[in-house]
């Protein structure tokens, strides 16, 4: 047996008992060390985000780990070796199977602890940005929530391959981090609309937004000529006003994307475009997971409360 994590009737997190994973054929199954945490845990929890279908209803979307059994069919990974991996469901555990192709060894010198935090967010960052989007250098990007787990790994990426970035965040020493991280300017939300702000700034070519609600018609403003606008969340609400004139004469593209449900193979392209393009930008030292707060499973209510309420700058990680 082992503990488990899982939402209960009263969408708090609940730790149980359950039977320890085997591996598959194409499997690997980690023994958890620790267990990266993501808002999508919080919508989880508050039945707006299920599970694909057949993953685990236990939480989390990353982990951390040691290889405790390696499936027959699965060449590149031995037992022992420390590693962190891409997860459907399943990481608020002591031990998940993962598919091998979700799995990566930790960039060379990086710790387990800042491990955890590494495979969600560049994953959602660096396929957004680089494989849907198709940033090319030079390219402006704006970033709502910049000081998020998501937004600190974007605006590094767009670091180191060459894209300004603007930021839309809550408070000043967000925005002084992510000026820290390489954001060239950015605006504070309570300011009211980011406009002329980011009109001044150049306009966009690329915007990444968990938000969407009523930053729609602002993001369309900003969009050069043929911008791509990103959605990956829906924190101000799920309807919104579209322009469908500026959209057709600027030829912008709205692109809704989630990268949990996505199917083993692209998952597996995303993973093998991270150990291509990203791993050795943290071994250079060059990228850092940016971890804000490790909290004992015992506090997992807790840590989730801070998500809720947008309490972190940075990831927080569970440790087992």
């Amino acid at each position: 047996m082992m503990r488990v994590i899982v939402p209960n009737a009263a969408g708090e997190p609940e730790m149980i008992h359950q039977q320890r994973p085997q591996a598959g054929a194409n499997e690997v199954v980690i023994k958890v060390a620790y267990s990266g945490m993501n808002r999508a845990d919080v919508m989880q929890l508050a039945g707006h985000y299920p599970p694909p279908a057949g993953a685990s209803e236990v939480l989390g979307l990353e982990v951390s780990g040691w290889i405790a059994e390696v499936g027959a069919d699965v060449q590149h990974f031995q037992r022992g070796q420390s590693v962190c991996a891409l997860l459907s469901g399943g990481g608020y555990a002591e031990y998940v199977a993962v598919p091998a192709n979700q799995v990566l060894p930790l960039p060379a010198g990086m710790q387990l602890p800042a491990a955890a935090g590494i495979c969600e967010v560049f994953a959602t960052a660096y396929y957004n940005l680089y494989m849907l989007a198709a940033a090319q250098p030079g390219e402006h990007i704006l970033l709502h929530a910049g000081a998020s787990a998501v937004g600190q790994a974007g605006l590094q990426l767009a670091r180191e391959f060459g894209n300004p970035t603007f930021v839309t965040v809550s408070s000043q020493a967000k925005l002084d981090h992510c000026k820290g991280l390489g954001a060239a300017q950015g605006w504070l939300r309570g300011a009211g609309d980011f406009t002329e702000a980011v009109k001044t700034w150049g306009g966009a070519d690329i915007i990444l937004d968990p938000v969407v609600g009523d930053y729609l018609p602002a993001n369309q403003r900003v969009l050069r000529q043929d911008g791509r606008l990103v959605v990956i969340g829906l924190m101000g609400g799920r309807l919104a006003e579209l322009d469908a004139a500026r959209l057709l004469m600027k030829r912008q593209r709205l692109i809704g994307s989630t990268l949990r449900n996505q199917p083993n193979q692209v998952k597996a392209r995303i993973m093998a475009a991270l150990f291509d393009h990203v791993w050795p930008l943290f071994e250079a030292e060059k990228l850092t997971a940016n971890i804000d707060s490790i909290l004992p499973v015992a506090q997992v209510g807790e840590a989730i409360q801070r998500l809720k309420h947008n309490d972190t700058m940075g990831k927080l990680v569970l440790v087992w």
